[in-house]
């Protein structure tokens, strides 16, 4: 059964690398950035109607679940990690392959050419939104709501620059440039991004707290 399990967690997580994957292709193949932002929601999109399983938004919960939701946590990232590769890996193979492995390559050095301390702090507002999207997905009551929380929350993050560790990974991927450094860079997108994501929970938590006692 715990294998079972943990076999679905891996495969939602692939799941949701490729969704995120085919959002970060929209977004490389268009020359507008606001559009392209824009139709990067479908990832997120995808992955919330769907329920697949994104690292980025799940350790969001981290302190609301047991502790198999957090030992599931691993297995995601990895699912995410090959769901993403896999897409770059295959789309470079193709005729769009070119102008799209040129397009990350350009966006990629910025990334590598940055500082860690820079990468993780925009790694933290980006997931403090994709907390906003997620959670108002969730619990708007309204239909519009739902998806607005969506569209807002990712579009927000991508025009301002902020770095998604899974977006990351398809761009790495497909730009071939993968190296140890790469990798030393996604982990501290992953760091940044976990510590954005329960951040929002987190205050909410204190909070009510505080409201009880008082």
């Amino acid at each position: 059964m715990k294998c079972g399990k943990a076999f679905r967690a891996f495969v939602g997580g692939i799941l949701a690398g490729i969704s995120i994957a085919v959002g970060g292709t929209v977004f490389l193949s268009l020359e507008n950035r606001v559009l392209g932002a824009v139709f990067f929601t479908v990832g997120l999109f995808a992955v919330c109607t769907f329920g697949f399983n994104l690292y980025t938004g799940k350790i969001c919960y981290v302190f609301d679940n047991g502790r198999d939701f957090a030992l599931d946590l691993p297995l995601i990232w990895l699912g995410n990690l090959a769901g993403a590769f896999l897409t770059g890996m295959v789309l470079r193979a193709t005729r769009v392959g070119p102008a799209l492995t040129e397009r990350a390559q350009a966006l990629c050095r910025v990334k590598l050419e940055d500082g860690l301390l820079s990468i993780f702090i925009l790694s933290v507002f980006c997931d403090m939104l994709i907390w906003l999207a997620v959670e108002g997905f969730r619990s708007n009551p309204h239909p519009l709501g739902k998806y607005l929380s969506l569209f807002f929350g990712v579009t927000v993050f991508i025009l301002c620059g902020f770095e998604h560790c899974v977006a990351n990974m398809y761009y790495f991927s497909v730009a071939g440039m993968w190296s140890w450094k790469t990798l030393a860079w996604v982990l501290v997108m992953t760091l940044g991004n976990s510590v954005g994501g329960v951040f929002f929970p987190l205050m909410r938590r204190l909070t009510a707290q505080k409201d009880r006692k008082t």
